[in-house]
């Protein structure tokens, strides 16, 4: 049990020691086709039964978004039906496309997402040119960044230091731009040249329906994910249900939306700043230092407390132990003795039989009357077992409990030895058609009595 103890705490100490040191990591979720062409999440949230009235309403809107006339934005958001029948979608076509394109890439990605979630109450699909999303659950003017998918490209750039340092500040600038939009569209495209011949063309887009400043929000972590799952690649895509990014090294957008983006060099440090630099550098490092060193102190302190407590506990144990066995001790009978007692176990001493075994009447050499059960030799429960539960009931005393004198073991013999109550058992004058007169109900009463306090004496006192 210490053991365990001892393991239990450890671990919730590395565990602890763990969350305070590990940075948040969002979860990548969703199925994509072979190439990517197209990403999607079913969510296990809720569904709804084929024909029914939700499927009836989904249908007929996610069809009103591709054949929709009326939308130059590329955004659509709207509700049908209601109650729980009632869905809400939102659809959003990359901010460079016309209408056509829009509603082609809206009407084959609809097609796909029925097909592959076809009894899910909530579900999105990721297309290269839109997205469309919908749910039981309001989402209009709400940022969503669950489900996500991470869509790293498959090859590596030529020269990756000089690549990120012109990818973070090329989609730090995008974003701003994008999150700067209006109510009907926020997105901004552009590309900036990497030093060795690679040119980054990168796109940033936020469904218009949520604030500047949750578009920038959702974005930014998107931009930090870009550095975890696609560092070092030449293309890459973050897909959330508010906002999406891409990179890659060829023009994958309209040329019409495209713009160079002047990407600032790095200012050298002053010698000031470098000296602030390498204070701060030097200061973190005794921080760290320090940090360690407590954690070690209070993990060592812990280990030396935990074993002087066990150390402790086993002594008390141990005197503990060597009290039960000399009570065990003073209450086990020998069996010649019992079996003299009670003539060899004969009927003529035999009170009764139960369900674990004979009960007979005995006489010890001091005159003593006792009543002694021989219990059944079909129980499963050994020696040790026995003994502690003799020592346990033997310490109960209470004027309305027959009281245990001690017990016997030999040879597969287990035998309890009761002080001997001379008016038989209870039911003997319940249930006798002569003895039961002479149980009043005054005299019932005092026994139910007697009854409740030896209960009561059981449950809260023992």
């Amino acid at each position: 049990m210490g053991s365990s103890i001892s393991m239990l705490f450890f671990i919730n100490l590395a565990i602890i020691i763990l969350n305070l040191v590990a940075p948040t990591i969002s979860q990548d979720d969703g199925i994509c086709t072979f190439t990517a062409d197209y990403c999607w999440k079913c969510s296990d949230t809720g569904t709804y039964t084929a024909g029914d009235k939700y499927q009836e309403n989904l249908n007929s809107l996610l069809s009103s978004f591709s054949s929709s006339t009326q939308n130059n934005s590329g955004f659509y958001s709207s509700s049908r039906g209601q109650d729980s029948n009632k869905v809400n979608a939102i659809a959003l076509c990359r901010g460079d496309l016309s209408q056509d394109s829009c509603q082609a890439c809206l009407n084959i990605s609809t097609d796909i997402l029925l097909q592959n979630c076809s009894t899910q109450k909530e579900a999105i699909i990721w297309a290269e040119r839109c997205m469309v999303r919908y749910s039981y659950s309001l989402i209009f003017g709400i940022k969503q960044e669950d489900p996500l998918k991470h869509v790293p490209g498959p090859n590596s750039a030529k020269n990756p230091q000089q690549f990120e340092l012109v990818l973070t500040p090329l989609l730090g600038i995008l974003r701003d731009r994008a999150a700067s939009g209006d109510s009907l569209k926020k997105f901004a495209a552009g590309h900036a040249p990497v030093p060795g011949g690679e040119t980054i063309y990168a796109l940033a887009q936020c469904t218009p329906d949520i604030d500047k400043q949750n578009c920038s929000s959702c974005l930014k972590q998107s931009v930090t994910e870009i550095q975890t799952c696609c560092g070092g690649k030449q293309g890459g895509r973050v897909l959330k249900p508010s906002c999406n990014l891409r990179y890659e090294v060829s023009l994958f957008f309209r040329s019409t939306a495209d713009k160079l983006v002047d990407i600032p060099a790095p200012a050298p440090a002053a010698p000031a700043l470098k000296e602030a630099k390498k204070k701060s550098n030097t200061k973190q490092t005794v921080i760290i230092v320090v940090v360690v060193l407590v954690v070690f102190v209070i993990i060592f302190s812990s280990i030396c407390f935990f074993f002087r407590v066990k150390k402790r506990r086993v002594k008390l144990e141990q005197d503990e132990n060597s009290e039960d066995v000399s009570l065990v001790e003073s209450l086990q009978y020998d069996f010649e003795t019992v079996r003299s007692a009670t003539d060899d176990f004969s009927d003529a001493n035999k009170l009764g039989q139960g369900g674990f075994g004979a009960v007979y009447k005995g006489r010890l050499a001091n005159g003593t009357y006792i009543a002694v059960k021989r219990l059944s030799k079909n129980s499963e429960q050994g020696d040790r077992e026995f003994k502690t539960e003799v020592t346990l009931v033997a310490q109960l005393q209470h004027r309305n409990l027959v009281r245990l004198l001690g017990f016997c073991l030999k040879a597969g013999e287990r035998i309890l030895i009761y002080e001997y109550v001379p008016n038989t058992s209870l039911n003997h004058f319940i249930f006798d058609p002569i003895d039961q007169a002479h149980l009043d109900w005054e005299t019932r009463y005092k026994i139910i009595g007697g009854i409740a306090r030896g209960l009561l004496y059981l449950h809260e006192d023992s």
